[in-house]
């Protein structure tokens, strides 16, 4: 887009690309699943006219920025040492952090983990989910609790599996994904997080020739280009650190996330019934929460489907937190 510059950082042992808008505090945008950093655009132009340095980049495994072949090279130690580098290959010594879905999990394990770095953090379709307690890691309780049906991340654990069906049409694919978990798709029409045990994965999705109306046939030529060359192996890595993930973070069992926080989905968005009760009990795990948006009408996308109310709940919100240095007061002559 117009305005916006690319380049490449070095972070974490990888060549990362980002996309940059803007001049002031640091604020990093964390995309989720399968996105780039291109479903941040809207928000980079908000971010940079109320001035501020918006810095999005293609996260490990997508888009422009390099894909690491062992699984265990997604977990959530290298997500988040992704971002940690990051703010410190930009030269600056703290960030706020703003995540949607996938993101929104790398950018609460960055405010849970680096706290001197990220001072607040906003999240956007997932709530913070405090990590699940016991000795049955979290796959194993997925399938215990759906019994018959097949949980999405449960089915994304074979590697090969997803990719090959995701990938053997890819402008489907997205048109699909990003139509089905909209505001856009009637009831009906929404994605199903649940599979039986005989369906395939685009069985849970229901096609579309032409895109939903907030998105246009530029917006999908870009995904599409971007994944018919990367694939989507590298996004479908991180799901399959999930028990890793549990299992290396015991010591993050009862921990809050206590840094200011904004939280933001739309009333729509398959992903919050999923995640009913952290929703409901965001509060009381995040301390500090400053706001809570469910906007009417609006699905899994949120950024993309709704723009400007979520730039200007966001913009509320930085600007809240006293980022930039006090300004000089007039000399009185």
């Amino acid at each position: 887009m117009e305005q916006i510059t690319h380049r490449f950082v070095e972070t974490n042992g990888i060549r990362m690309h980002i996309a940059e808008r803007g001049k002031g505090p640091l604020v990093v945008l964390a995309h989720g699943f399968p996105e780039l950093w291109y479903s941040w655009r809207y928000q980079m132009v908000a971010f940079s006219k109320a001035g501020f340095h918006a810095v999005a980049p293609d996260q490990r495994g997508y888009g422009q920025t390099d894909c690491p072949a062992p699984v265990e090279a997604y977990d959530i130690f290298q997500l988040a040492g992704d971002m940690v580098g990051l703010v410190g290959a930009l030269g600056e010594d703290r960030a706020v952090i703003i995540g949607h879905d996938w993101g929104a999990v790398v950018a609460y394990h960055c405010a849970l983990l680096r706290p001197d770095l990220f001072p607040a953090v906003a999240l956007l379709s997932v709530p913070f989910l405090p990590r699940v307690g016991g000795k049955t890691p979290p796959t194993e309780i997925m399938k215990k609790v759906f019994g018959e049906g097949v949980f999405y991340q449960v089915y994304f654990q074979e590697p090969g599996r997803a990719e090959a069906e995701m990938e053997a049409d890819i402008r489907k694919t997205m048109l699909s994904i990003f139509f089905s978990l909209s505001g856009s798709a009637p009831p009906e029409r929404r994605w199903r997080y649940l599979l039986t045990k005989t369906e395939r994965l685009r069985d849970t999705y229901f096609a579309v020739e032409r895109p939903p109306e907030w998105l246009s046939e530029n917006d999908v030529s870009y995904f599409v280009q971007e994944f018919r060359r990367t694939g989507f192996r590298g996004g479908l890595s991180w799901y399959r650190n999930i028990d890793r993930n549990w299992a290396s973070t015991p010591f993050l069992e009862g921990a809050k996330l206590r840094q200011p926080a904004f939280f933001i989905a739309g009333e729509s968005d398959p992903v919050i019934r999923m995640y009913r009760q952290p929703v409901e009990s965001l509060e009381t795990n995040v301390p500090h929460l400053q706001g809570k948006a469910i906007i009417p009408g609006a699905g899994h996308w949120v950024n993309q489907e709704r723009p400007e109310e979520v730039n200007q709940l966001l913009v509320q919100f930085l600007k809240s937190l006293s980022l930039h240095p006090a300004s000089p007061q007039p000399e009185v002559g």
